[in-house]
Formats: C-alpha cells, sequence, structure tokens
C-alpha cells in the first residue's frame, strides 16, 4: 500500500502536540505537509526558530506557515484544535469559501455551548462541497514517535472518504480500521478523556485496584448515551472507547489521567486536559437523552461544583447493591 500511495498536499491547521505529530507522521509517508499555526502561536514560533517542540523534531521537508490562505492547496485539510475553538476557527475557513477539500477532524470533544459532535459543526459551518471525517483512536506522539505502533480509525458518513484516507495515511505505524458509527465513535472518544479524569483520581487516591469497575461500569455507562443518541451500543467497545482506555486510563503520557491525579492531589498542571470540559457537554447530553450517567456525573461535581473528591468516588463505587448489567 505504501509503495503505491500518491503523495497528495495536505494543511494541519493546529501545530500543538498532536497536530504536529501528524503533520510529521503525514511527511514521513510521503506526503507534502504544511503546517499552520497563529503568528501569536508559541508553538509555530518555537517551530520556525527549532524545529522542535517538547516531543518531536520536524524535518525541513514540512513547510511551516502562519497564512490561513495557504489551505487553498490542500487536498486534505486536518485540524487539531482545541474542541471547544473549532467553530471560530472554521468559521475563518469559511470566509476564503475553501471548497472541495476533504477535511479530516483530528480531535475529540464535544461543544459544551451546543452538546454537538465535532463532525456535525464542520459539516454546519464548511462549504457543501467539502466532506468531513474523523481520524480517532488509542495512541500518544511519545510512542509513536519512536516506534512503536497502534491501531486507529477513520469515520465519515462518506463510505468512499473513509476508503480514500485509509489508503492515503495507512502504514505499519498506524494502522486503521473503517468506522461504522459516526455518532458512537465520535461520542465514545471524546468520553474517554472523562472516563480518564477519573482513573487519575483513584490514583490520587490509591485506589487504582477499582480502575477495573471504572471500565467495566464506564463502557456500560457510554454505551447508553451512544445508543440514547442513535449510534451502535457495540461501538463502545471499539477503539474509539474501550480500545483508547490502556492509552488513557494507564499510561503516563495520558494528560487526562494526570490531571486527574493531581487534581486530588491538589498539584499544579497546566497542559490541556480536554476531559475538563468534555464531562460538562457529557452531562448536558445526559439530561437531554435522559441517560443517568453516574461517573460523568461525579467527576462533574467533583470538577464544577467543589464537592469532595474521596467522598464523591466512594459514592460512585457503592452507589447500589443491583444487578451488574443494569
Amino acid at each position: 500500500m505504501e509503495n503505491q500511495r500518491k503523495s497528495k498536499n495536505v494543511f494541519v491547521l493546529g501545530c500543538g502536540r498532536w497536530g504536529s505529530f501528524i503533520g510529521w507522521y503525514l511527511d514521513s509517508i510521503g506526503h507534502k505537509v504544511k503546517l499552520y499555526g497563529r503568528e501569536s502561536s508559541k508553538n509555530i514560533n518555537r517551530f520556525m526558530e527549532t524545529r522542535k517542540n517538547d516531543y518531536i523534531t520536524l524535518p525541513e521537508s514540512i513547510t511551516l506557515t502562519t497564512n490561513l490562505a495557504d489551505i487553498k492547496t490542500a487536498d486534505y485539510v486536518v485540524v487539531s484544535v482545541n474542541s471547544q475553538n473549532l467553530s471560530e476557527v472554521l468559521r475563518k475557513v469559511r470566509e476564503l469559501e475553501v471548497k472541495d477539500k476533504t477535511f479530516i477532524l483530528c480531535m475529540k470533544g464535544i461543544e459544551i455551548e451546543t452538546g454537538k459532535r465535532l463532525s456535525q459543526i464542520a459539516e454546519e459551518i464548511l462549504d457543501e462541497s467539502n466532506n468531513v471525517a474523523v481520524w480517532l483512536g488509542p495512541g500518544h506522539v511519545q510512542e509513536f514517535y519512536r516506534g512503536v505502533p497502534n491501531c486507529m480509525v477513520i469515520d465519515s458518513k462518506d463510505d468512499n472518504v473513509i476508503n480514500e484516507i485509509i489508503e492515503d495515511v495507512s502504514s505499519n505505524l498506524i494502522r486503521f480500521y473503517y468506522g461504522t458509527d459516526l455518532i458512537g465513535n465520535e461520542i465514545g472518544a471524546a468520553a474517554k478523556n472523562v472516563i480518564g479524569i477519573a482513573a487519575g483520581m483513584l490514583d490520587g487516591f490509591d485506589l487504582s485496584s477499582l480502575k477495573g469497575a471504572l471500565m467495566s461500569r464506564g463502557t456500560m455507562e457510554i454505551s447508553r448515551l451512544i445508543t440514547a443518541m442513535g449510534g451502535k451500543p457495540s461501538t463502545v467497545y471499539g477503539l474509539c472507547h474501550l480500545g483508547d482506555y490502556e492509552a488513557t486510563l494507564f499510561s503516563d503520557h495520558s494528560q487526562n489521567l494526570t490531571f486527574g491525579r493531581r487534581f486530588v492531589t491538589k498539584e499544579p498542571y497546566e497542559k490541556l486536559a480536554e476531559g475538563y470540559y468534555t464531562v460538562k457537554a457529557l452531562k448536558q447530553l445526559g439530561e437531554k437523552y435522559y441517560v443517568v450517567l453516574p461517573i460523568t456525573e461525579a467527576v462533574y461535581r467533583i470538577l464544577y461544583e467543589n464537592k469532595d473528591p474521596e467522598r464523591e468516588l466512594d459514592k460512585l463505587f457503592q452507589r447500589s447493591l443491583k444487578d451488574e448489567f443494569i
């Protein structure tokens, strides 16, 4: 597949940890990559000075740019920004009258203000001539960069778009599966960050042995929400949720895990933990679709209502003695 791959022009919108890695990865398998950041971005300025960040070194073959209009030369537009900023970013793209591109969203989250999935936001804002897909699943930049392979998922409403992207981006380093449930994959991918924060809190209280129960209850909780929203209940057991638990609930590279642990040990943590925002959106979705989400609600109370973390977690695991699968 790699020998037959045709080189594509790729514009990576967002030069943070994940966006810069994807730029590096797509360049390494033969695509022509432009990595974009705003002029005020510390990340793009650091790359322009040193071509390095804390995780990777970019080759000279990757073009660095602060000109959003460069997006017009792309076949693929890879988007990797804070999920709560996606609407604002895509409105700026729309002003450039960008058409006939394939946008690949490489982020996990739900917009708090609207409760919408990220692909919904992109489809509503972008010109209808553009395709929208998502690139989701487990993996850390640090592991990929040192050559450790993993499996991920591409999903879209259009099967032809999925097929084309997978043919163009698959390699021995990242093996891609075909997504068949856009709702389930997006909700599952976003929700695992909330479960990751809960896992970090358990670690902080030296209660890591409860992670097995957390995973069991977490998958069932999110499966109920996915089903209520029109997705497939089995999707929660795929790569975008349960398949991402190892990377999110156990790895020292997990920002959500580290955030949860440091929150309860009262240590500062300044890196982005998407689950902090996602839990607010998930709670709203649970209320909208009449789905009880005990883990989500416990994490929300701890983070937003200043409830005692140890007490909330204790209540969570003692909340009922009913049948395990009810």
